[in-house]
């Protein structure tokens, strides 16, 4: 899940080993599979084997839209994002963005959202998908501060304005 949320990220073997608490040959075995079918690329640096998500296979968007509907993520969009008013953009950040469910899930969102709509939309959404929702509230002016110093990295697009005024998100 963690490859496919977030197709810019890679990940190497020890690294997701001690993540999920696995043998690294339990975890070497797997990423062997999912290379094998083309659904995951390798990269050897130095003396470690990075991977990350094939995005040119053909079952790419599938596989990244299954891991964004189990973790929540288009629960959040349908309840939070489009009823919140003024809103340009929206995205996760941290462990999330990396693919990790630690259960909690940073959202950052760039406008004037209504701040009780927003916090009672936030108090349902979490107890319907089971995860604690921490929301950042930025400016536009803000966020364009924040993103020229990566301090919002990783970060995962929601949502955007169309012909919205912020810019590429991270």
């Amino acid at each position: 899940m963690r490859l496919f949320l977030n197709p810019n990220q890679h990940a190497y073997l020890r690294e997701m080993a001690g993540e999920f608490n696995l043998s690294p040959s339990q975890v070497r075995e797997e990423l062997q599979h999912l290379n094998s079918a083309g659904l995951l690329e390798c990269e050897k640096s130095g003396r470690q084997i990075n991977y990350r998500a094939n995005q040119n296979h053909p079952l790419f968007p599938e596989l990244h839209s299954m891991v964004q509907k189990a973790l929540g993520m288009d629960r959040i969009l349908d309840s939070i994002i489009e009823r919140l008013g003024d809103l340009e953009l929206a995205l996760i950040t941290g462990d999330y963005a990396e693919g990790k469910d630690t259960g909690i899930i940073d959202l950052v969102l760039v406008g004037n959202p209504d701040a009780g709509n927003l916090l009672d939309l936030t108090h349902k959404t979490e107890r319907y998908i089971g995860r604690k929702i921490r929301v950042l509230v930025l400016s536009i002016k803000d966020y364009s501060k924040m993103a020229d110093t990566d301090a919002l990295q990783p970060g995962l697009l929601l949502w955007q304005r169309k012909g919205g005024t912020c810019g590429e998100a991270s």
